[in-house]
C-alpha cells in the first residue's frame, strides 16, 4: 500500500478555535489532523479546507450529537466519509449532547442578536 490515507477528528471543546488548537499524527499509511472546534458550526466551516488540503475521512467526537453530525454530513456534501464516535450523554459537555448545548446557543444568539 503506497497511498496515504488524510483524515480528521474533529472533537467539540468550549472555548476552542480551530485554527489554533489542531495538531497531524502522521503514519506511514494514515495522516490525522486532530482538530477542536467550539460548536456545530465551526465544523462545517473547516470543511472546505480540510477537503483542500487532500482529507478524505472524518471522524466526529461524540461532541457531535445527531443534529450535528446531520449538519456535518451534510456540509461534506458527499467528499468525504464521515464517521461518528458515540455517547448519548459526554463527559467533556457536562453529561449533555452536543445537540443539547448547540440548540441553546443558537437560542441565545437568537435573542441577544449577537
Amino acid at each position: 500500500m503506497t497511498d496515504i490515507l488524510k483524515a480528521a477528528f474533529i472533537f467539540v471543546a468550549p472555548k476552542s478555535n480551530a485554527q489554533t488548537h489542531s495538531a497531524w499524527v502522521n503514519t506511514e499509511h494514515v495522516h490525522v489532523k486532530t482538530i477542536a472546534v467550539s460548536n456545530y458550526q465551526q465544523g462545517c466551516d473547516i470543511l472546505d479546507g480540510l477537503y483542500a488540503e487532500g482529507i478524505r475521512a472524518i471522524e466526529l467526537c461524540a461532541g457531535f450529537g445527531h443534529q450535528g453530525v446531520a449538519r456535518i454530513v451534510e456540509a461534506v456534501a458527499g467528499r468525504m466519509a464521515v464517521g461518528v464516535v458515540r455517547f448519548d450523554i459526554h463527559p467533556l459537555l457536562g453529561f449533555q449532547s452536543g445537540d443539547n448545548l448547540n440548540d441553546h446557543h443558537a437560542a441565545d444568539i437568537a435573542s441577544t442578536g449577537s
